[in-house]
């Protein structure tokens, strides 16, 4: 199947102008796709549109990412309800770099014919005074045809103060035209016939495929792919809560794991179309298996393998699932000693944390003393409560269990710091040494 055909199947295609799919199989088209640098880390929302460069590269195309140094000092009004604070040029960046360096797992950037590029706005912004700005391209699109965005609508619409909205300044106003100048920018100096995006940038684009008709004469086209949303139908954006990152220092490849193997049942089947590689057929088996029984998660599994291998590692997810295992009894003490800090705290978030003396913890101590008293009675509120639940076996210390209440505490430290006391299937406590 061709781009368009595959796009489709996929669930990844919301709009196309006209023509678009004509000049795809004409031959080896250029198009793009924009990244706000106003983030150091890209996130899943991003992550769905990075997957429409992978597969016009699979297909035989030329990607090219564009990353908005000089739009990004601006911010986008789409989707918005009030005007991002402007980020330094410093900043802009360090976030630029960070971005970089997530598209290179993803695109092949040399050694087939049509390796991927990078280019930054500023490039080309740096030198552009604003006079010439409005005489060479303000020019070229009226306010009457900038105002029918439905991105400027919503905005200039909205009451202020209302759900948090705020009025549109002319700066946001703006973004559309600049926008739409990249776009001729890269047509005019890297022939490129396509810009693709989220499906809030419409208006954006198409402002873009206007102003190389007006300016240059010319012929581009456009394509968006359906935002990603969350359960309760936001979007998934870098100013809204509850983002799941691509960078492992922002959200660590547990808590990335975790996301995918936990949606809904409802929402899987369209995730695993849209967010890996797998093949229609692979996924249609999934998708069977999946139905016969939901509770085994065959297509949750499936993803959360897929996308944290891609965006993280092959060792990474073999990490998730060892430290997934845990909660549920089945990791052993070589498993925790193998957890990185960061992951042991991600797999423990939410349970009780308790913090004792370091000194106060060595060959001598008894394992019911430190269960009640040194741990401030918050695992068991008494000696004979622990006693007791440790004769009926009921008792672990990273994951060893405790045999006897006599019996001295002898496990090491996990990270030098960390002791996991199990209690009873489901009770969890974090013991850290201090």
């Amino acid at each position: 199947m061709n781009l368009i055909e595959e796009l489709r199947w996929r669930g990844m295609l919301q709009d196309t102008m006209p023509g678009t799919e004509e000049q795809l199989n004409a031959g080896m088209t250029t198009g793009y796709i924009g990244f706000d640098p106003t983030a150091s880390s890209l996130h899943i929302g991003n992550l769905a549109t990075i997957m429409l460069l992978v597969h016009l590269q699979r297909a035989g195309h030329k990607p090219i990412a564009l990353v908005g140094g000089a739009t990004g000092m601006i911010g986008d009004p789409s989707g918005k309800n009030a005007e991002r604070n402007l980020l330094s040029e410093e900043v802009l960046r360090a976030n630029q770099e960070g971005i970089r360096k997530q598209l290179e797992k993803f695109l092949k950037f040399e050694g087939v014919e049509n390796a991927a590029e990078i280019v930054n706005n500023y490039d080309w912004f740096k030198e552009f005074s604003f006079l010439d700005f409005l005489r060479n391209v303000g020019k070229h699109l009226t306010v009457n045809y900038m105002m029918k965005k439905e991105s400027v609508q919503k905005r200039i619409t909205a009451q202020e103060g209302e759900n948090g909205a705020e009025g549109l300044s002319f700066t946001e106003f703006s973004y559309q035209l600049l926008q739409g100048y990249d776009y001729y920018h890269l047509y005019k100096h890297k022939n490129v016939k396509l810009q693709m995006g989220g499906s809030d940038q419409w208006g954006n684009i198409t402002s873009g495929t206007e102003l190389i008709r007006r300016m240059e004469g010319g012929k581009a086209f456009a394509l968006t792919t359906p935002l990603v949303t969350k359960a309760d139908g936001s979007k998934f954006g870098k100013s809204e809560s509850g983002n799941v990152w691509l960078d492992p220092s922002m959200t660590s490849p547990y808590k990335f794991y975790q996301f995918w193997l936990n949606v809904a049942d409802e929402e899987a089947e369209k995730l695993v179309k849209r967010f890996t590689l797998l093949p229609q057929e692979e996924i249609e088996a999934l998708v069977a298996e999946h139905q016969q029984a939901p509770h085994l998660r065959v297509l949750q599994k499936a993803l959360a393998k897929e996308v944290t291998t891609t965006v993280h590692s092959a060792a990474d997810y073999e990490s998730a699932v060892e430290a997934s295992q845990i909660l549920f009894g089945k990791g052993d003490l070589e498993t925790l000693r193998g957890l990185p800090e960061e992951t042991l705290l991600a797999v423990f978030e939410g349970v009780p944390q308790i913090e004792v003396p370091k000194d106060s913890l060595s060959t001598d101590t008894l394992s019911v003393d430190f269960l009640s008293e040194l741990t401030q009675n918050q695992i068991f509120e008494s000696k004979g409560e622990a006693k007791k639940m440790i004769q009926n076996g009921g008792v672990s210390i990273n994951r060893q269990k405790v045999g006897k209440p006599d019996e001295a505490l002898s496990q090491d430290l996990l990270q030098g710091k960390y002791l996991v006391v199990q209690k009873g299937k489901k009770n969890y406590y974090l013991v850290k040494a201090v």
